[in-house]
């Protein structure tokens, strides 16, 4: 069933580019790496900086509690968002919406399916190497 993004009608020069991302990207909470990876997508998009999108079989899963909260893109469909509960023995921290990740995108970005972006302000840091 197709699933066109309605922005790319209103504003067809609008640009949302996946790029394969040739560094490793590694993501730090609580000082435990909650996800690195070598096939990371660099997603470039119209006003906004790159950000990373980490494929799902990179990320610590069992750390990251699925949230309530959604955000709609007119580009990239609907976001659904996960709290990271994370950190060394004795001293768990959490991060609430600090992931998001386009579970049904819209045709146009198809390849976020299945891939998870951090917030850098709501992580320790994100490196790519």
């Amino acid at each position: 069933m197709p699933n066109p993004a309605p922005g790319f009608v209103s504003r067809p020069d609008h640009r949302v580019e996946l790029l394969p991302e040739s560094g490793r990207i590694r993501v730090v909470f609580g000082g435990v790496t909650i996800a690195e990876s070598s096939a990371a997508l660099r997603v470039e998009e119209t006003g906004h900086d790159p950000v990373y999108y980490l494929p799902e079989k990179d990320v610590r899963m069992e750390l990251l509690h699925l949230t309530g909260h959604h955000t709609r893109c007119p580009f990239k469909g609907e976001a659904s968002y996960w709290t990271i509960e994370a950190g060394e023995t004795g001293s768990s921290r959490r991060s609430e919406n600090a992931v998001w990740a386009y579970p049904a995108p819209y045709d146009e970005v198809s390849g976020l399916a299945r891939y998870y972006a951090f917030y850098p302000n709501r992580v320790d840091s994100i490196t790519v190497t």
